[in-house]
């Protein structure tokens, strides 16, 4: 049998598996079986206990779990509240108003979750009654929070970063700090844009309630100190070279604790829950990390990955149009998969022909961050488009279609990534 044919195979076997329900870690792993199984000489079932074993006690996957617990905690006190308070003083003067809450307030969030859709639901409860009650219009409060909740996976601690770091055996802190900018480009986009909607819409954004003064601007600022300290611990240990990117999530998690415990909202239902959540994400994220490990090993001894590379780099694509390939190529995929499974399932078979290519890995890592964002906005598997959609009622089509200028602002970054590498790379190679 032919590797294109073998290849139509598993993909047709792993688009039945995921159609049937299954469980996409246990699909990954059907999937590897039956291709190791079938195609190669060596037992199957030893190979996956091997890599299984391997790739969930790996010393560097413990900041996943500590980084989701930091979150769930985050999730469930009275953080976002506080933010809204401190944060909407300062922005009553810019074109927008308030509509720049769901933006800073999702970047901020973003630097002590790592979780799109934590972020987007935890701003989300927060801006969404309160622009609601203003007098914002719903299609661009909604749009906006959708857009910017995908901030979670580039401004570090992300999740994506720590898996693809894993998959590309990338350091995770270089990883960290080369999301840094771009991450606070796209933000500043998404505020741009709201800026522009708001000066060709004026009569769509309510007027201020009341003006105040810097005093009482500055006594407003008071409740974001809480959350400026705990980005400063997390980030600031793995810049100053203080902590690993695990050391610094264990630093994460007792700040979270502390927080939520000097807010008064520290209590044995709040930790429970906060720890039964972060447990429950991520055994579903070892899972599919477990099963696409053993798809890798599975793929690459059938041959498979080296035959893409030879096959992609006979087309002869330069480098521009072989990124602009694999963009396309994560944004459909992102039609039907999650990030996580996209990058662990992808990383095995396209690293090579990126290798090859020439392109920097930090690089490629912050670029496979920003076009899985935008997989996190497309339906029918978008996941900021469910969470919106369980806190609105509103109807998925409906908050696809008033997301999409934020969709196409990240197609923007992608170019500005590409033309301007040094977005992503200047910081990590002055660590």
């Amino acid at each position: 049998m032919s590797d294109f044919a073998i290849t139509g195979l598993l993909i047709v076997s792993l688009f039945a598996l995921l159609g049937s329900g299954v469980w996409i870690g246990l699909a990954l792993t059907g999937v590897a079986w039956i291709g190791m199984q079938l195609f190669s000489a060596r037992p199957a079932g030893d190979a996956m206990a091997v890599t299984i074993w391997g790739s969930s006690s790996s010393w560097t996957l413990t900041a996943l779990p500590l980084f989701v617990w930091m979150g769930e905690i985050l999730f469930r006190t009275r953080l976002s509240e506080s933010m809204f308070r401190g944060l909407a003083p300062w922005v009553t003067w810019l074109p927008g108003r308030l509509l720049h809450t769901n933006v800073i307030g999702c970047a901020i969030f973003a630097a002590v979750s790592g979780s799109s859709a934590a972020t987007c639901a935890t701003i989300g409860r927060m801006s969404l009654p309160e622009l609601a009650q203003r007098g914002y219009p719903d299609h661009i409060t909604i749009g906006s929070l959708a857009g910017a909740g995908t901030l979670g996976l580039l401004i570090p601690p992300s999740i994506i970063m720590i898996v693809y770091g894993v998959a590309a055996d990338v350091s995770i802190a270089k990883l960290f700090i080369g999301g840094v900018i771009p991450g606070i480009l796209l933000a500043t986009l998404f505020s741009g844009y709201l800026m522009v909607w708001a000066l060709l819409h004026p009569d769509q954004v309510p007027q201020p309630d009341q003006r105040l003064s810097w005093r009482q601007k500055l006594h407003e600022s008071r409740h974001l100190i809480p959350v400026v300290l705990l980005i400063a611990a997390v980030l600031g240990s793995i810049y100053a070279g203080i902590a690993t990117a695990t050391e610094a999530a264990a630093v994460g998690v007792v700040g979270a604790l502390l927080l939520s415990a000097v807010q008064g909202s520290l209590n044995w239902q709040t930790f429970t829950l906060s720890l039964m959540g972060a447990t429950r994400l991520y055994c579903m994220i070892a899972l599919i990390l477990a099963g696409a490990a053993f798809l890798t090993l599975s793929m690459g001894y059938i041959g498979l990955p080296r035959e893409l590379a030879e096959w992609i780099s006979g087309l002869g694509l330069s480098p521009f149009m072989l990124m602009l390939a694999l963009a396309a190529f994560y944004i459909l995929l992102g039609c039907f998969l999650d990030g996580i499974s996209m990058v662990v399932l992808t990383m095995g078979v396209l690293l090579p022909t990126v290798q090859a290519a020439g392109f920097d890995m930090i690089w490629f890592g912050v670029f496979v961050v920003i076009v899985v964002e935008m997989a996190q906005i497309t339906p029918p598997v978008g996941f900021n488009l469910f969470v919106l959609q369980g806190m609105t009622k509103k109807d998925i089509g409906y908050i696809a279609r008033v997301t999409m200028p934020f969709f196409f602002l990240m197609c923007i970054m992608v170019l500005l990534l590409w033309f301007f590498p040094q977005i992503a790379t200047w910081m990590p190679s002055h660590m």
